[in-house]
């Protein structure tokens, strides 16, 4: 159990190792950083292009609606049973800026390394079928709907954020994060709101 543990709150910061080791002098592919993720390739992937859309990238327009077709793309074939993630060429081809990437994981590490120190493997039921399944849609229906958010300021990485949150509890096997990744996703409509109206 505590090696367990101790996977589950190396897995994080593990990741954002692993796509730093993929950055070239001057960019990255996307189909490389998907080689680099290893067997849990999916769950990885959509923790990684959340995690960008929730950093400062964000900021620059349409980021938010390529990631949301990425997740979108990827959830897909999860809930196919794919377990490898499939990329079409123009996605895996597309090259992501060196240093945009790298202030970017720079500016991730400190709230992923927080986090990390709570995550471990618990409620393990809810990352598997059927019971993911719903989480799955919900991230999916909130997909759909990230480019309308870019009008919203910060809308766009708090969504981001709540996917991050569902795929880091898909990753170390923590059902709690799912659940309440799930709880966010059913009352994220409310707050938009509150957001847009104030």
């Amino acid at each position: 159990m505590d090696n367990d543990r101790d996977g589950a709150q190396h897995a994080l910061t593990g990741l954002l190792d692993r796509l730093e080791a993929t950055i070239g002098d001057d960019s990255a592919t996307i189909g490389d950083i998907a080689d680099a993720m290893g067997p849990q390739g999916l769950a990885a992937l959509i923790l990684v292009f959340s995690l960008i859309s929730t950093s400062p990238a964000s900021a620059i327009p349409g980021v938010t609606t390529f990631v949301a077709a990425v997740v979108l793309l990827l959830l897909g074939q999860m809930l196919v049973g794919r377990h490898c993630a499939w990329l079409p060429g123009f996605v895996g081809n597309r090259k992501l800026d060196a240093d945009k990437l790298r202030t970017g994981i720079d500016w991730l590490r400190k709230p992923v390394e927080f986090v990390q120190r709570f995550v471990r493997p618990r409620l393990t039921f809810l990352v598997h079928r059927p019971w993911v399944i719903v989480p799955m849609l919900l991230v999916a229906c909130l997909c759909l709907t990230m480019p309308f958010l870019e009008v919203i300021p910060t809308s766009g990485s708090i969504a981001s954020a709540i996917i991050a949150l569902f795929a880091a509890g898909l990753l170390t096997r923590d059902g709690a994060l799912v659940a309440a990744a799930t709880a966010l996703l059913v009352a994220l409509p409310l707050l938009f709101r509150a957001i847009a109206g104030g």
